[in-house]
Parts: C-alpha cells; sequence; structure tokens
C-alpha cells in the first residue's frame, strides 16, 4: 500500500510543486525543468504539438549538463551492449551488478514529462530505482539521458501477479497492460512480462511509463 509520506510527494509532483528535501539529481533536473516551463498534464493528442517544447526543454538540458559536468561524450568501453529496448539501449555496467540505460525519451512529449515519470518510479519502485549518470548526444544530435539501474537476475513475472500488486495499491486495469489511479490521476503503461521481473516470490519493476492526466 502506498504510504502517506510517498502520496504527499506523489501529489506534488502532479500539481507541479517543486520536489522538497531530495538530493538526487532526477528530482533536481524535474525542479528545473518545472520551474523553467510550468507543468501540464499529459495530452496525448497534443503530442506532436510539444516537439517545439521538447527541443526548448532539451536546449536547456543540454546548457545545465554541460555547466555542471554532465555532459558524457561516450559510454566507457567496459560496458558491455545487451539490448534496446522501445527507447532504451541498455548495457551491462562494468561492476556487473547494474545496467546502465541510454534513454531519448521518445515516448514522452516532453522532457518534463519524462523526468516526472522517472522520480515517480523512483518513489514506487525504489528496489529498481534510476540514478542519473548524465546526458550525451545520440543519432541525429538527439539528446539521450544516461542513467544507471540494479541489475535483477530473475524470472519474468506472471501477469496476473502484476495485476494483483498494482490493484492493491489503487491502480485498475484499464485494458491489456496498461493501469490507470483515479487518486492520482496517474497512467502506468506497457506492463507486460517483460518489464517486471519476478525474483524469490517479489517483483521488481524495470521498466516503467507513467504519464500525468490530471
Amino acid at each position: 500500500m502506498i504510504s502517506n509520506e510517498i502520496r504527499r510527494k506523489l501529489q506534488n509532483i502532479i500539481r507541479g510543486a517543486l520536489i522538497e528535501g531530495e538530493e538526487d539529481h532526477c528530482s533536481a533536473i524535474r525542479n528545473l525543468l518545472s520551474q523553467s516551463f510550468g507543468s501540464n498534464p499529459t495530452i496525448k493528442r497534443e503530442f506532436e504539438s510539444r516537439s517545439i517544447l521538447k527541443e526548448e526543454q532539451a536546449c536547456l538540458l543540454k546548457s545545465y549538463a554541460k555547466n555542471n559536468n554532465f555532459w558524457i561524450q561516450t559510454l566507457s568501453s567496459g560496458n558491455q551492449y545487451l539490448t534496446r529496448g522501445g527507447e532504451s539501449e541498455i548495457f551491462l555496467a562494468t561492476d556487473h551488478r547494474h545496467v546502465i540505460k541510454v534513454n531519448d525519451a521518445i515516448y514522452y512529449a516532453t522532457w518534463l514529462e519524462y523526468f516526472n515519470s522517472l522520480v515517480i518510479h523512483n518513489l514506487l519502485f525504489p528496489s529498481t530505482a534510476y540514478e542519473f549518470l548524465g546526458f550525451t548526444s545520440c543519432k541525429e544530435d538527439t539528446l539521450c539521458i544516461i542513467l544507471k539501474q540494479p541489475f535483477i537476475e530473475g524470472e519474468q513475472a506472471d501477469l496476473a501477479n502484476i495485476k494483483e500488486l498494482l490493484t492493491f495499491n489503487g491502480f485498475q486495469n484499464t485494458r491489456r497492460q496498461d493501469y490507470y489511479n483515479e487518486e492520482f490521476g496517474l497512467v502506468l503503461e506497457d506492463m507486460h512480462d517483460e518489464n517486471v521481473i519476478s525474483k524469490d516470490g517479489t517483483l521488481f519493476f524495470i521498466d516503467t511509463v507513467f504519464y500525468i492526466m490530471k
């Protein structure tokens, strides 16, 4: 069940308030974007029309990265390429205990939407929380974020178990593997068995896509 403390933090994110008391870079960058561009709910039919806004946010993030030593030219050669998912290239880190994800945020209309989703994931699923490493330039000079996440070895989760856990935490199955939380106005998409790992009876959500709809 979602705790009152996490509930309060979620409500602040959803209403566009600054995240206070957190020292992680994901929250800091989310605050920077929210202060600079304001906060609006996701309206999927406006995805294309927000492309200019996303470019403006990308310019701000590039400048921020270069001014704060977060710009990464190339990944360490010791990272082993594993695969490419929908929006990420995934590498096994040199310590073999983490994965490195290079993400272009293609599923999101703006970078603020992406960072909101990232911070929400870290709140709800701390066992697979993302750590911000920096930004880089991908194909066609597209901005990409570089993240580190614990590497979980296990089995693909059973869809029924995923549904049971999400329902317990207020997320109702809307269609296929998509869920909606009425209290927070949160959509959680694509919770199929490849995005959730089962290990020793515990579910680990390794890849989530959240949208704020209110």
